[in-house]
């Protein structure tokens, strides 16, 4: 019996232990596949290229006219006689708009004009009478006798002459006297002329009457709003402010996208006018805003010209720019996920004769899709997408995938 008990104790013993190996080496060969596989694995590659890196600069802005003319009261010059113009009137330049009551004015021009006309026709005379006493003179001198021995009555002609030649000389002093009148009555029309043309205030520009007021408030200094308000005709622009970081990237004649914030899904094209080199038209201390680090980011005027039809676009509507910068020089470039930060170390993997090659890299500009390699790289090399924490330089790599 009691060998029949440890008969079964062994068998069991054995049992055990056969089990055992069984399940190592099983747990030993599952390891050794996993460890293979993870020696030998696929990836994703994509071709190292040169392209033209773009970068989308996002802005906002509104709409407003190329020019504008706001016309206000100017009490000095009266009341107002007559308005020209009504609203959503096409107006050329130098088209009247108001007119002021001149009345006065005219009167002095009038009164101005008549004294003019005296005092030519009083120059007219003064002319004559030098023109006779010159023609009196000469007679005079040729009845003077030829020699230089006094004879009967040579006194009484010389003294003739003498006086002739006096009235002569009155008479061209009072002329000049006459001409600088006339002079000052031609100035005095001239400056009562301009007054008066100054009294109608017209269009400096081919545009359109969007506000006429006939009921502005008159105060001594006019009024805060203008009693004519009138917008060019020529196509919109977009004014705005973009960051400091932004406007040292734009130049004159970049392309952008135009995106109205009414319509939805339509662009308008245009172009980079203009960007201030001062925060402000003045050269003041700018428009200020957050910046992304905490600090305070200046903000700088630009201008853009639509280059598309801007009929259905109206005054003041806000919109959304996109500004396509860079693309003057090619780079060589990869997509942002295959770049890996390691403790700082801006780091890629090469795929080169079946293997891993790690290298580390110096980045340079980027936009949304890929990001410039400055050092590291060569174009036509094989760079892996999206590497794994597990990877390593060396690493064996059974299959890939190459995507364009």
């Amino acid at each position: 019996m009691k060998k029949k008990k440890k008969i079964w104790i062994v068998s069991i013993v054995v049992l055990l232990i056969i089990a055992g190996t069984g399940t190592y080496f099983l747990t030993k060969g599952k390891a050794k596949t996993a460890g293979t596989q993870n020696e030998q694995m696929g990836v994703t590659v994509q071709k190292v290229k040169e392209q033209e890196l773009v970068e989308s600069i996002l802005v906002t802005g509104e709409i407003v006219p190329e020019n504008e003319q706001k016309v206000f009261l100017e009490p000095e010059k009266g009341t107002i006689k007559e308005f020209k113009t009504v609203e959503n009137q096409a107006v050329k330049a130098g088209d009247p708009l108001i007119i002021y009551d001149s009345t006065k004015l005219e009167n002095e021009l009038n009164k101005a004009k008549r004294g003019l006309e005296l005092l030519k026709n009083r120059g007219k005379t003064e002319q004559a009478q030098i023109a006779d006493i010159t023609k009196r003179i000469a007679a005079a001198k040729k009845q003077q006798p030829q020699t230089t021995i006094p004879t009967e009555g040579s006194e009484g002609v010389v003294e003739d002459v003498n006086q002739i030649s006096k009235e002569k000389n009155d008479l061209e002093m009072q002329y000049e006297n006459t001409k600088s009148e006339i002079s000052s009555a031609e100035e005095q029309i001239k400056e009562l002329t301009a007054q008066i043309n100054d009294m109608t205030v017209v269009s400096k520009m081919d545009g359109i009457v969007i506000k006429v007021n006939q009921n502005v408030a008159k105060t001594e200094t006019g009024s805060a709003e203008p009693v004519v308000h009138i917008i060019s005709s020529q196509p919109y622009k977009v004014i705005g402010t973009m960051s400091e970081f932004d406007a040292v990237k734009i130049q004159e004649g970049q392309a952008v996208i135009i995106r109205p914030k009414v319509f939805k899904d339509r662009e308008w094209m245009g172009k980079i006018e203009s960007v201030s080199q001062f925060p402000t038209d003045s050269g003041g201390s700018g428009e200020m805003m957050m910046g992304p680090n905490g600090g305070n980011v200046t903000m700088y005027p630009f201008k853009v010209a639509i280059t598309d039809d801007t009929k259905e676009l109206r005054q003041g509507f806000h919109v959304s720019l996109e500004i396509k910068s860079g693309g003057q020089e090619k780079s060589l470039v990869i997509p942002h996920p295959a770049l890996v930060d390691e403790g700082g170390a801006k780091v890629v993997y090469i795929l080169a004769d079946g293997k891993l090659e790690r290298r580390e890299v110096q980045t340079g500009a980027m936009n949304d899709e890929v990001m410039a390699i400055k050092e590291g790289i060569n174009a036509g090399e094989l760079v892996v997408i999206a590497p794994t924490p597990d990877m390593h330089d060396g690493m064996e790599v059974t299959s890939f995938d190459q995507v364009d």
